[in-house]
């Protein structure tokens, strides 16, 4: 019987351990697995495997039942997923309903999730930008958080190592608080884009209208080739998953090229509960998981652990780590971990219409969704009455008008012979919210889920200074629209509640000093230096890019720092 317990913990023992399958987690298993080491990938939801597991993907609007709509009863019964854009009847599958895993709403907070291999990265916007010194050093100049740990230059050669592999498309524009990167072509803006950026460069020196870099293939090179991937259709129906890999996904990239190594085992329906510690060896030795199915509990063992189970799930695993040596969490001797939580404010939009250049309509579709403004306020000075700034998208088009006044052959005509409309120009904002003690996660002391773990108890909200940005986005853009000859501005507040942003981040911050912060330049745990968190959870600041780059950028820096120490018998 001895015998088979120590098979059993030989087959149950890996070189590292990495939770989550996302775009970050798959990251980290492709730089241990290419690099020789046996790595477990575990994975909370189901199984998702590229093209196989995409059962809408190639379906036309007529065979959907509710022809992309979402019915009554959902939106009752969901109402949290149904506030986000991309839940819809083509790609609900990929969402966490509502009472699927349950938290606890402090404030109002929509906790947008996809609990299946590849996990949001089925989902993502696809937008890509590098973070520069300004944003790095943000924290730093206006005192509020704690200052990085590291600079631009530490993380920019992992920007380009992960652009060239994912395949990133834009222009490089020379604007030092975007910095250029690998990219491939872009999608260029149409005609009233350009038009917009045009006059935008004409009117301010430091503002800035670009074609926006998204992960999509618009001319593979042949890394792309190897990895199974083929060119970008322009289909615009991502959120169901890509049969040709036109855009980066865990699933189409990262996962399969893992599981070329032999290194890899992949563990769905694996719902880790927490990491245990050695007090012994002052280390992690390994994982609690409980299989989402059977409830069985069991044990997984490694050198190393990376936690990638997005930002608050990774909150929430460390916090319910609980030993002797660490009773508030693993590696929480400071009592800051869940605290400083922040995210991204979408709440504002801004919309016109433009009667010039008539002669012009738009074929096809951009994937890349059409413009982004890179952030210039507070930039280099401090110039308004809040801190830090925003970005914005930008786009324009012409809709097809009907005639529907008419009867018989006239309704006929008039629906069979469509005519453009005037074009329209829409914005959103893309706000840098500041971290703050009170915007904090926490586990309920009483409630659990289905698996025995804690509730997240979430207290999360907007700020003055959100609502400061927010009115300056209004004023700027109106602005810049109104220069560009833009009539019928209409500025619009969605109400949208924090969360829906998808850009939770925070909770186990980066920094120099162990008061103040939890994990090092390098992700370690302060004082458990064998567990690595690389996933939203680690950001010290939000700045005002989409943020997947920069953790996929994070996670092969830090898995390749974890390798050598590996190599060096520090771990």
């Amino acid at each position: 019987m001895a015998n088979l317990a120590i098979d059993s913990i030989k087959e149950r023992t890996f070189d590292a351990i990495v939770i989550g399958s996302g775009a970050s987690g798959s990251w980290a298993a492709k730089e241990f697995t290419e690099k020789g080491l046996k790595t477990l990938l575990l994975e909370r939801g189901r199984n998702v495997e590229h093209v196989k597991d995409y059962p809408t993907t190639n379906l036309y609007p007529y065979e959907f039942e509710h022809r992309l709509e979402m019915p009554y009863e959902d939106k009752q019964k969901n109402p949290i997923a149904n506030r986000c854009y991309n839940y819809r009847e083509d790609s609900k599958h990929f969402f966490v309903k509502d009472d699927e895993h349950p938290y606890i709403q402090v404030k109002d907070f929509d906790w947008i999730r996809g609990y299946q291999v590849g996990g949001k990265s089925l989902l993502w916007a696809r937008q890509v930008q590098r973070w520069s010194d300004f944003d790095f050093e943000g924290p730093a100049r206006d005192g509020f958080s704690v200052d990085w740990p590291i600079r631009y230059k530490d993380i920019a050669p992992w920007y380009s190592y992960v652009e060239r592999f994912v395949g990133v498309s834009g222009n490089n524009d020379g604007i030092p608080e975007l910095p250029d990167g690998e990219h491939l072509p872009a999608f260029p803006l149409n005609a009233v884009e350009d038009h917009f950026s045009k006059s935008v460069a004409k009117h301010y020196k430091n503002r800035h209208v670009i074609s926006a870099r998204c992960a999509h293939l618009s001319k593979p090179n042949p890394i792309h080739i190897e990895q199974g991937r083929v060119q970008c259709q322009n289909r615009v129906l991502c959120q169901r998953g890509c049969p040709f890999g036109g855009y980066y996904s865990a699933n189409a990239v990262t996962i399969p090229w893992a599981q070329k190594t032999g290194n890899l085992t992949l563990r769905p329906h694996s719902v880790v509960h927490s990491i245990l510690y050695d007090e012994t060896k002052g280390k992690a030795t390994g994982v609690k998981v409980i299989d989402a199915n059977t409830k069985e509990e069991m044990e997984f063992f490694a050198k190393v652990i990376f936690v990638n189970a997005s930002a608050l799930n990774t909150n929430l695993i460390l916090l319910n780590s609980i030993s002797n040596r660490f009773p508030q969490g693993l590696g929480n001797d400071n009592g800051l971990m869940g605290k400083y939580v922040a995210f991204h404010n979408y709440t504002a939009t801004i919309g016109a219409e433009y009667d010039g250049l008539l002669q012009y309509r738009t074929d096809g579709r951009n994937p890349a969704g059409g413009g982004y403004i890179p952030r210039f306020r507070n930039v280099y000075r401090q110039e308004t009455d809040f801190l830090r700034g925003w970005a914005a998208g930008f786009g324009a088009g012409r809709a097809e008008i009907r005639d529907t006044s008419g009867v018989g052959s006239a309704l006929k005509e008039g629906m069979l012979n469509a005519k453009l409309g005037t074009w329209r120009v829409h914005s959103h904002m893309m706000a840098e919210t500041i971290p703050k003690e009170e915007n904090f996660v926490s586990l309920d002391a009483d409630q659990k889920d289905a698996w025995g773990i804690p509730l997240l108890r979430i207290s999360i909200d907007y700020d003055e200074n959100d609502r400061k940005m927010r009115q300056d986005y209004y004023e700027q853009m109106t602005e810049m629209y109104e220069k560009a000859g833009f009539t019928n501005i209409q500025t619009r507040d969605d109400n949208r509640r924090p969360g829906n942003d998808i850009h939770e981040m925070g909770g186990v911050r980066m920094g120099h000093d162990p008061k103040t912060s939890l994990l090092n330049k390098w992700h370690q745990l302060h004082a458990c230096q064998n567990v690595f968190v690389t996933d939203g959870a680690c950001m010290t600041s939000t700045s005002t890019q989409n943020p997947t780059l920069t953790y996929m950028a994070f996670t092969a820096r830090a898995a390749n720092y974890a390798i050598d120490e590996m190599k060096k018998g520090n771990l």
